[in-house]
């Protein structure tokens, strides 16, 4: 065997292998992707998940709010507008009305101020409840109320970063 035939054979192994490597890598990144679009849902960073009975449904940035018409109250401990968007209408934006019933109840809760409010939707979905995400000084949403019990600054969820709908 001649010295040209060696190299042209040792061609052929090196780009046999490249191109099974290649297809390797192609089809489990296809499969990945397959994964992932039946699979759970991924969100950018600053996105604050929707579970809807565990599992993760939806998610929004502030940004993603920008269409929706602002509500604002005038708080009654410091005398300050809290504007914002009213959760009912985030949570229209995601779930259709018909699947939220007056006892489902809203978790709202901040992972790093360690709070939480549980809301029915009914408390929710009354607009003398005044339930609305206004945005806070550092760009975070905070869930401020007039109702009854959380009406105060010491009981609003500041940086909230995770919602859950649980239905009966």
């Amino acid at each position: 065997m001649s010295q040209k035939t060696r190299l042209l054979i040792a061609v052929a192994i090196i780009l046999v292998i490249a191109g099974s490597l290649l297809g390797v890598e192609a089809f489990l990144r296809q499969k990945q992707t397959i994964e992932d679009a039946e699979g759970e849902l991924t969100l950018s960073p600053g996105s604050i998940p929707i579970y809807v009975n565990g599992k993760l449904a939806y998610g929004f940035n502030p940004e993603d709010l920008a269409d929706l018409g602002k509500i604002s109250f005038v708080d009654a401990e410091e005398g300050k507008t809290q504007e914002g968007w009213a959760l009912r209408d985030i949570l229209r934006l995601y779930i259709a009305p018909e699947n939220l019933e007056a006892e489902t109840r809203i978790t709202v809760s901040s992972s790093s101020r360690d709070r939480s409010v549980q809301l029915t939707w009914a408390e929710v979905d009354d607009p003398e409840n005044w339930v609305l995400f206004d945005l806070s000084g550092r760009g975070t949403l905070k869930l401020v109320s007039t109702l009854e019990g959380f009406d105060t600054r010491d009981d609003w969820v500041q940086d909230t970063d995770k919602i859950e709908i649980t239905t009966p």
